[in-house]
Parts: C-alpha cells; sequence; structure tokens
C-alpha cells in the first residue's frame, strides 16, 4: 500500500497582514491533500471572527490523514504582542521567524511533505534587530544550503533570478562565474525535477542595456556571462544568450524556452508580475524540501477587510502538492 503524504505546511507570515485572512479562506476550500498551519491559533480564530468565518481549529498530532473542508490543522507558536490587522509590530518579528524554523524542522524531518508561506514583512523584522532579507536566504541559512534559486512561475512564463535581494550598485560584483554557473544548474535541474521537462530550454539575460552592446555598454557578457554558457552548452544544456532583456520578453521569445534568467530581482519580476500578479508563485530550487509561496507583499489595509484575493496562495499550494507528487509521494482526496 502506498503511504499516505504527509500534509502541507502552510506559515501566514506577517501576522498583521493579509496572510491570516488567505490562510483561513484556504481552509474553507476542498484539497487534494491534508494541510498544517503554523501560527498562533488565537490570531486565526480572532481573524475568522473579523472575517465572519466559521473555520473549526484543531491541535495538529501528525496523524492528519486528508484535508476537510472548514477545518484547519494548527501548530501553535504563541505571539509575542496582540495584533491589530493592518499594523505591524516589530514585537512579533520572532513569531514570524519561529513559525518558519519549525516549518524547516518539520520539513527536514518529513514530517511535511513541503511548505507554504505567506507574505512576510521584512521592514518590520530588520526593525526588530534581526537581518532577514527574504524567506529564500533564510531557508538556505536554516539548512545549511550554500546556493539556492528564487523562482518565479505564472502561467506562460517562468523567471529565475541570478541574484536576489541586493542592492543595484552590488549586482555587477555579484555575478560570480562559478556561481552563475551554478545558478543555471539549480534551475537545469529543477525544471526537469519539479516540472518533468526532459530538456530545459533557458533564456539567459545580459546584465546591461542591450546586453552590453559588444563591450561598449559594460563587458559583464563578454567577460562573465558568456564564458559560463559556453562551458554549460558543451556540458549538454540548451542555453541561449546573453539576450537583451528589453526584448527577451516579446511573446514569440518566450514561446521558445521553459524559463528565464534575469541577472537581478528588478530585471525579471516586473514582467512576471505584469502579466500574471495573483496567479504567480515563488519557488526556491536547491533546499532538501519543497519550498513555495506567494507573489505579493503583506497588503496590510486589506488585512481584515475580506478583500484580500487568496489566488496566489492557492496557486502556490497546487504548485507544492503537483511537486510533492513527482517527488514520489501520493496525496488524497478531501472528505
Amino acid at each position: 500500500m502506498t503511504p499516505t503524504a504527509p500534509p502541507i505546511a502552510v506559515t501566514p507570515g506577517e501576522p498583521a497582514g493579509i496572510g491570516p485572512d488567505l490562510l483561513l479562506a484556504i481552509a474553507a476550500r476542498d484539497w487534494p491533500a491534508p494541510l498544517v498551519a503554523i501560527t498562533d491559533p488565537e490570531l486565526l480564530a480572532d481573524r475568522a471572527a473579523k472575517l465572519g468565518l466559521s473555520i473549526r481549529l484543531t491541535d495538529f498530532h501528525g496523524d492528519v490523514k486528508s484535508h476537510r473542508k472548514g477545518e484547519l490543522p494548527v501548530i501553535p507558536v504563541p505571539l509575542n504582542a496582540p495584533v491589530t490587522a493592518g499594523r505591524p509590530d516589530p514585537a512579533n518579528a520572532e513569531h514570524v521567524l519561529e513559525t518558519l524554523r519549525r516549518a524547516t524542522i518539520g520539513c527536514v524531518n518529513h514530517v511535511f511533505a513541503a511548505v507554504v508561506t505567506g507574505p512576510v514583512h521584512k521592514g518590520v523584522i530588520n526593525a526588530a534587530g534581526v537581518p532577514f532579507t527574504g524567506h529564500t536566504e533564510f531557508f538556505a541559512e536554516q539548512t545549511g544550503t550554500e546556493q539556492v534559486l528564487m523562482v518565479l512561475a505564472a502561467p506562460g512564463l517562468r523567471v529565475a533570478l541570478a541574484t536576489t535581494h541586493l542592492p543595484l550598485s552590488e549586482v555587477a560584483a555579484a555575478l560570480d562565474p562559478d556561481r552563475l554557473a551554478t545558478t543555471l544548474e539549480l534551475l537545469h535541474a529543477g525544471l526537469v525535477k519539479h516540472f518533468g521537462i526532459e530538456r530545459p530550454r533557458i533564456h539567459v539575460l545580459g546584465l546591461n542595456p542591450h546586453a552590453g552592446e559588444d563591450g561598449h555598454l559594460g563587458r559583464e557578457e563578454i567577460e562573465i556571462i558568456e564564458p559560463v554558457l559556453n562551458r554549460l552548452r558543451n556540458q549538454g544544456m540548451d542555453l541561449e544568450g546573453p539576450l537583451p532583456a528589453c526584448t527577451a520578453f516579446h511573446p514569440q521569445r518566450l514561446a521558445e524556452c521553459d524559463a528565464v534568467l534575469a541577472m537581478y530581482h528588478d530585471q525579471g519580476l516586473p514582467v512576471l508580475k505584469h502579466l500574471g500578479f495573483g496567479q504567480a508563485v515563488n519557488i526556491t530550487f536547491g533546499l532538501p524540501f519543497i519550498r513555495t509561496s506567494v507573489d505579493h507583499g503583506t497588503a496590510c489595509e486589506l488585512a481584515g477587510t475580506g478583500r484580500a484575493d487568496p489566488g496566489s496562495l492557492i496557486a502556490a499550494i497546487e504548485t507544492a502538492i503537483g511537486m510533492s507528487e513527482r517527488a514520489g509521494l501520493r496525496m488524497v482526496g478531501s472528505e
């Protein structure tokens, strides 16, 4: 008999943001996999009352076999301070980080099949005196993973990032040839493993306008990117580039590839979010477990209003379930 898959863990992120609203919304739906929330159950109960939702919160004991619509098992992580929807408090930064630590431990120990993360407020965590650049870097540090890759996927487009949360002034110096090669290897392997693409076609953007214009607008393409691409092509990878970013996202070009590697955060993500905001999913390749996330921020102004759109969280959970199934875990139907 094939064993039942472990549950998908979900962390709501910033407690004063829309994460708790979204978590309650997905609990009210049918799912082909068991879900478990990692947060303070009193936060969810208070937010459910504010939203007029009836969700039965239960304690998680590791024996959840399937999702029951309108019910949500919870691993309790107490808040450090009372929460007012829409008003983040740095006092709760440690609560947010503890939910992520619990998720990491559970995934590493195979208690969870995957973790899906809601939006955190990086500024609030840093205001609490904790250096924090994002989920991607946090999970890498927690697991001792030297290099991971941020990939965002929307209908018709996947964008990976060679560098993530860096000031623009530091991007060029961060384009180390070995690190770029590893990034492309992670992207290639992730597309094969998680999306079932036998021979991924990857388009690689240049760093500079017009991909450097033959060195007249910068030499990173000639000195760093092209040599890495040539080396990996010789190993059998299907790579095109370095391409000018200004034309790389034309629909005809996108139809010719399975993913685009951008050199920095705001080179690739504005296009993806324009095409698929609310449907896009943030995925981390290279971790020892499956992690997906929403493509948006905390939207504190919508917290507790009933106007938060759960579309991206739904897509993130669906993606995590699909990745889990491709990893050989059988999902069971909802009750």
